[in-house]
């Protein structure tokens, strides 16, 4: 009931409403001081209540508080038969809007009394798979989870054809495999996402939350981000305060090189859903990328607010040292500490610790880190995954064992090339088969397919992508023994609006990748450019 409330209030313009990603910390039953809450969110009011349910009467008590004070505004109970849930929930909406004397404009007032389902168990099976996804991006079921809400959003609008919100969900859900994670993008799983947004559209073409999904669907499914900025610009009229318009407006705005504008959406977002983790995860890596460090720590120092147990967040903020100062102290410290809490807790951050072994050339520290790993990447940068099988490889080299290093590298160009040919238009893809080949003395293969994962992802048309395989295409022009070809593409990227972590001043400094540059004069003022300044 709380969810389909903060959805009700969130749909009147006049209001800002928190999400609900960073209320659902705040359950009831524990003692709660409202003004600190209103002080965490930043919100003057706050509602709060509960329901009872009996057979099938509810018992539904709500009251709205002014925060600053405590004083009580509005109250009421309301007695009534299960079936009539949803327009409880209206009318709570509404005497709220009232109460703040916001005012409802008839499309408002429209969406607020239009039920999301007739169907009550659809309704709790939606709601079900709406948490799961909500948490999916920083939970270690990430996975499992989104399978089993796509199992459950089939059955919903299985019960219920017309659920229009539980066909978004769907539509979100399998973007998420095809894009966000990224572990099934074929098409199959993007034509699951175009039948659901085409669904939701169907239903409700004119409203916010349609033009929402078919902007997550050209910007996640076709990467399509003007056609995106103009849906999101169409919902905005009627959501101007929903936080994932701000959040999804600042990912597009940085593909198109307009990084401090898409920063400042971000934390547009974290304003209106203050704890919502993955936004500020967003957010230090942004800085990261704009090598702005220290925001970058303050970002996730507040991430580690809302998650302290979080192992890959606490590793990410020594990792920030490691890119910063090429001091990998920190990174350490924080790998030991939590290796002493039991095997089990590393899994998150293992890609993380394999990331200070070759900055620390420690053999057998990348060794446990690879095993820690299990199947999964060595390392994920973005678009970039660098597979368990690569990085094998690299540490086969690092100990000097050539054929070991042939074999895991041909293990990971097997597994690469599938990928590309799967999505064979994707320059990140293409780039890391261009890495595999030239780590195999491939050198003329690697250089082509480098060149052409550039020519696939244009500066011009997307900043993001396009400066990370610019980048990393730099690394294999030096493994292809091209120094000149590999400076050129150096100079560049740290020219680039977006720059990977892998050309920070620590990075550049400490791993493995750049030894075939070190001693070159141009290669050493590069990495000297970028050292902290005091």
């Amino acid at each position: 009931m709380q969810d389909q409330i903060l959805t009700n209030l969130a749909q009147i313009a006049d209001l800002k409403v928190i999400s609900r990603t960073s209320v659902m910390q705040y359950k009831s039953g524990a003692p709660r001081n409202l003004r600190e809450i209103g002080q965490q969110l930043g919100v003057a009011h706050v509602v709060e209540g509960s329901v009872q349910r009996a057979a099938n009467k509810v018992r539904v008590i709500a009251q709205l508080i002014d925060a600053r004070n405590g004083a009580h505004l509005w109250a009421q109970t309301y007695d009534r038969d299960l079936a009539d849930v949803f327009a409880i929930q209206s009318e709570i909406a509404k005497a709220i809007a009232d109460q703040l004397q916001a005012k409802l404009s008839p499309n408002e007032k429209k969406a607020i009394e239009q039920p999301p389902t007739t169907d009550l168990a659809a309704f709790d099976i939606y709601s079900r798979a709406k948490s799961l996804l909500l948490t999916a991006r920083f939970s270690a079921t990430g996975l499992p989870d989104v399978r089993k809400a796509i199992e459950l959003l089939d059955e919903a609008v299985k019960r219920d054809p017309s659920f229009f919100d539980a066909y978004c969900q769907l539509a979100w859900a399998h973007e998420w495999f095809y894009s966000v994670d990224g572990s099934d993008h074929t098409p199959a799983r993007l034509a699951l996402a175009e039948a659901a947004v085409q669904a939701a559209t169907r239903l409700r073409p004119d409203t916010p939350e349609a033009h929402l999904a078919r902007a997550q669907y050209l910007y996640y499914g076709l990467r399509d981000y003007p056609g995106a900025l103009a849906e999101l610009e169409i919902a905005r009229r009627t959501l101007p305060n929903d936080p994932r318009l701000f959040e999804l407006t600042g990912y597009i705005l940085q593909r198109h090189g307009q990084q401090e504008q898409g920063l400042r959406n971000l934390e547009r977002a974290a304003e209106l859903d203050p704890h919502n983790f993955n936004i500020l995860q967003q957010i230090a890596l942004s800085y990261q990328e704009l090598r702005r460090y220290a925001e970058s720590l303050a970002a996730l120092d507040r991430a580690l607010g809302i998650v302290p147990e979080s192992a890959e967040t606490r590793a990410d903020r020594g990792l920030v040292y490691l890119f910063w100062k090429a001091d990998t102290r920190p990174l350490h410290q924080t790998i030991d500490a939590i290796l002493a809490q039991g095997p089990g807790v590393i899994v998150s951050a293992a890609d993380i610790w394999f990331d200070c072994a070759l900055a620390e050339r420690d053999p057998a520290a990348a060794e446990r880190a690879l095993v820690a790993l299990g199947d999964n990447p060595c390392l994920f940068e973005r678009a970039i995954t660098l597979s368990h099988s690569f990085g094998e490889g690299l540490l086969a080299r690092m100990t000097k064992d050539e054929a070991r290093a042939r074999t895991a590298f041909e293990k990971a160009r097997a597994e690469q090339e599938k990928i590309v040919q799967a999505q064979p238009d994707f320059g990140p893809t293409l780039c890391v088969l261009g890495l595999i080949d030239a780590a195999l003395g491939r050198t003329d293969l690697a250089l082509d397919e480098g060149r052409r994962a550039i020519a696939l992802t244009p500066l011009e048309k997307d900043v993001t992508n396009g400066s990370f395989v610019l980048q990393y295409f730099a690394i294999t022009a030096a493994w292809a023994g091209e120094k000149e070809l590999a400076l050129q593409q150096l100079e560049a990227g740290v020219r680039a609006p977006a720059t990977a972590n892998i050309l920070s001043y620590g990075c550049l400094k400490l791993l493995p990748f750049w030894d075939p540059l070190r001693g070159d004069p141009r290669f050493e003022k590069i990495v000297a450019s970028l050292a902290p300044k005091l």
